[in-house]
């Protein structure tokens, strides 16, 4: 775990949920990954990291790392993921699929972050995380690794995602699809970039749009119970 220096871990540790704790440099959350990541024990071979308000699936572990394992084209295996409000009650389903891969490069990044595992061997190969980024670093990420091995769809759900105003990814909506805008076009041929605004402007919109009506349907689970 990195977590604040601040933050009293002795509880976890002692449950076992926590095996030691890093203290946050305060450098941003990417900084926060790569020190995580790069701290591991060497013989970790793949690697992924859950925020506060990421859970997994019973059996999602295993079922990833026997892809990875059997398939050395792969780089990273996902699944899907279930949107929960602060009840654990589902709001939305993200089965993305296959063709979440291909629509990286010009549409939103539907892949679940906390449904993916990859090689750390690669994360290492990209140079992890870029520390630039404040939102839309995963999805810098997945683009680096989709250049250089292959990204597998596994059709189960993987890991629940709590959707609530509170969250990183939701309070700071706006400015996380104009990151994620400027990420994409950077990975387009140069000749292209000239060209972004005829769709990124329309996706960029139909993202906030369905941010919005995804909060609006938990908080309006959350007043019905």
């Amino acid at each position: 775990m990195v977590a604040p220096g601040s933050l009293d871990t002795t509880n976890l540790q002692s449950v076992g949920l926590v095996d030691s704790v890093l203290t946050d440099t305060g450098s941003g959350l990417p900084a926060a990954i790569n020190l995580g990541i790069e701290s591991l024990p060497e013989s970790v071979e793949y690697v992924n990291w859950l925020g506060d308000d990421d859970l997994l699936k019973p059996g999602s572990l295993s079922s990833r790392i026997s892809v990875l394992d059997q398939k050395q084209e792969v780089v990273m295996v996902f699944g899907a993921c279930d949107y929960i409000d602060s009840d654990g009650d589902i709001v939305w389903e993200n089965r993305s699929g296959r063709w979440a891969v291909p629509l990286l490069r010009f549409g939103p990044d539907l892949i679940p972050q906390p449904g993916a595992l990859f090689r750390r061997s690669t994360f290492n190969a990209v140079d992890g995380l870029r520390t630039s980024l404040g939102w839309a670093f995963d999805f810098d990420l997945f683009l680096r690794f989709s250049k250089v091995g292959k990204l597998q769809y596994l059709n189960q759900t993987l890991a629940q995602f709590r959707w609530h105003p509170e969250s990183l990814s939701v309070e700071h909506r706006k400015s996380s699809v104009a990151e994620a805008s400027q990420v994409r076009v950077s990975h387009l041929p140069v000749w292209l970039r000239p060209l972004s605004f005829l769709w990124e402007y329309p996706v960029r919109q139909a993202t906030l749009v369905a941010g919005k009506r995804l909060t609006a349907k938990a908080q309006s689970k959350a007043r019905s119970s």
